[in-house]
């Protein structure tokens, strides 16, 4: 008995290959070309295996292997596999910044699944903003689909020390400017940091992102913490494959998965596990496409709420590979219990709660228990405001200094990053320890793309002070990997006529951290002056998807997705043009 007969749901692909005119003879023999029998198509689920390999991707160089073992699940359970590829997004070498690009990944990855013969779809993703883009995607398009991230490379080893990807490179770095770090030194850590297939092992955005989407129940349980190279992996890509075409026969779809319980979910898990700030924008703009209410200041109140549980770097001491040993996701989401919607539904068709009622913590110094977190209630992402951040500014409390968190002091203000770097050497810049640096026309508009320099390098003259730690504010983003007194994406940002674009060097700056307030101790009316003052905006790039993106890109505290994306259009497909 065919598939579209065990009486379910129809095939959303018979409205293609099940024709038996015309338009049915053309979709057919053109996959009879590529050396598929008929059998192949007499009414079995068509899954689509959209993979984000690509060269230019380092961290995602691994998903081909992923893609043979979900085809394999896929075709075990009675589906035929059609593979695709999907706009890559790699960190290390995109250009302006790969956070520009995550609305054109979700937007292309929409339309394919759309306009294309596809029961359900499978996402293979990694590097930091795939794993968005598809959940971006999937919310938009609401088709039957199951997300499986790459996994973590395994740990960096130096000098008989486990090193964290990103974490470790910022300290390396600031030592090197410091002279305390070796040029010889710093090419062997460069040569034995990243040993595997895989993306960051830090609590980096693309862990946080695959930890994110466990939560949301869009990944089998155990899919986010796995090392990228280990076999189970493989054996959870086929499973995910066979999930599919289930998902395809039921007709379970994102939109009765990614629920308003879900997200929250996800806040706790983001909060418990040190996540990045990147997934603020990430959750923003998921919450937008699916239509479910979420502001900064629902993050931050989960923020608030819950403990690090999970002791990691950038906030911690361990690494990806300890925290998949000691139970992954799963224990963690244990140890969280009544904390989470457990009865919210999931992609294996269980219940959260029914997906972690066996999970077992095996290292409670990694996952720790509620009675004895890594850092209190509140030590994750805070949402600041003021009349620096009218809209709204965060800062990953664990990984700043404390002795910062509540610290007055005075602006050194930059216009770009360009300006700053120029001169963050020079032994005579005007900067203390006490200084608040404030670099700005990093935003979504202005660098364009929101880059990842929130994170602003010491200047060398406190380094050689011993300085390790800075109020650094600005509208740019930082790498989940990153850590300091960090105030990130300050919105509206300056190119937008932020009041941040109003800010001027020896302006006295307040952060407070407890009071969630970020201001210019500067009256109303002399800022009212100053921007009569301000400059006209820079002028947008005249073409292509920079310009689209600069006319349509929403502010931070909105996602910085593009406002004509915003919710969901469904899986209904265009009409045949035959």
């Amino acid at each position: 008995m065919s598939a579209e007969n065990i009486g379910r749901r129809p095939l959303r692909s018979r409205a293609w290959l099940g024709e038996n005119g015309k338009n049915g003879f053309i979709a057919r023999h053109h996959l009879r070309q590529s050396g598929l029998s008929g059998r192949q198509f007499d009414g079995r689920p068509v899954i689509g295996i959209a993979n984000t390999w690509s060269e230019l991707t380092p961290c995602n160089i691994h998903l081909k292997g992923l893609a043979d073992a979900a085809r394999r699940g896929i075709q075990q359970a009675g589906g035929t596999a059609l593979e695709f590829p999907v706009l890559s997004l790699g960190e290390p070498f995109m250009r302006p910044s790969s956070m520009i690009y995550r609305n054109m990944m979700a937007m292309e990855l929409e339309e394919l699944c759309r306009a294309n013969p596809l029961d359900a779809v499978v996402v293979l993703t990694g590097c930091d903003k795939t794993t968005p883009a598809a959940l971006m995607a999937l919310a938009s398009v609401d088709i039957p689909s199951i997300m499986l991230t790459g996994g973590p490379m395994l740990n960096g080893r130096f000098r008989g020390r486990a090193v964290g990807s990103g974490t470790d490179i910022w300290r390396m770095t600031e030592g090197l400017r410091a002279g305390e770090v070796t040029q010889e030194e710093f090419a062997e850590f460069e040569s034995c940091l990243n040993r595997s297939a895989g993306h960051c092992m830090t609590m980096g955005t693309a862990s946080t992102m695959a930890s994110i989407t466990e939560a949301l129940g869009m990944q089998l349980p155990g899919g986010a913490a796995l090392p990228a190279v280990d076999s189970r992996r493989l054996v959870l890509a086929e499973d995910t494959g066979a999930r599919a075409v289930e998902l395809a026969l039921e007709g379970l779809r994102p939109s009765a998965i990614m629920t308003r319980e879900a997200i929250e979910n996800a806040l706790v898990v983001n909060a418990a596990c040190g996540g990045s700030t990147n997934a603020v924008l990430h959750l923003l703009a998921i919450a937008g496409r699916r239509g479910v209410p979420l502001s900064l200041d629902d993050i931050d109140e989960f923020s608030r709420a819950i403990p690090l549980l999970v002791d990691l770097m950038p906030s911690g001491r361990f690494l990806m590979e300890e925290f998949a040993y000691a139970g992954g996701v799963p224990a963690l989401m244990k140890e969280l219990g009544d904390l989470l919607h457990t009865a919210a539904p999931t992609i294996t068709g269980r219940t959260l709660g029914e997906n972690v009622a066996a999970a077992r913590n095996d290292d409670p110094e990694v996952i720790r228990p509620l009675s004895n977190p890594v850092q209190p209630a509140g030590s994750g992402t805070a949402v600041l405001r003021g009349n620096l951040a009218p809209d709204g500014a965060v800062i990953k409390v664990s990984a700043a200094e404390p002795h910062l968190l509540d610290h007055t002091g005075t602006a050194l203000v930059f216009d770009d990053l360009e300006s700053y770097l120029a001169v963050a050497a020079d032994p005579d810049l005007d900067v203390t320890a006490d200084t608040v640096l404030i670099v700005r026309g990093c935003g979504p508009r202005g660098y364009p793309g929101m880059p990842e320099v929130g994170n602003l390098p010491l200047p060398k003259k406190l380094l050689d002070q011993g300085v390790r730690d800075l109020v650094r504010i600005s509208d740019a983003r930082m790498s989940g990997t990153a850590y300091g007194a960090c105030v990130l994406h300050v919105a509206p940002e300056s190119a937008a006529g932020g009041p941040l674009a109003l800010v001027r060097t020896g302006d006295t700056v307040r952060l407070n951290v407890a009071e969630r307030s970020l201001d210019m101790l500067v009256d109303d009316a002399e800022l009212a002056r100053r921007r009569t003052e301000l400059p006209a905006p820079p002028a947008a790039s005249t073409r292509g998807w920079t310009r689209l993106y600069t006319d349509h890109v929403l502010q931070a505290d909105q996602g910085v997705d593009l406002d004509f994306l915003v919710g969901s259009s469904g899986d209904e497909p265009s009409r045949s043009p035959f």
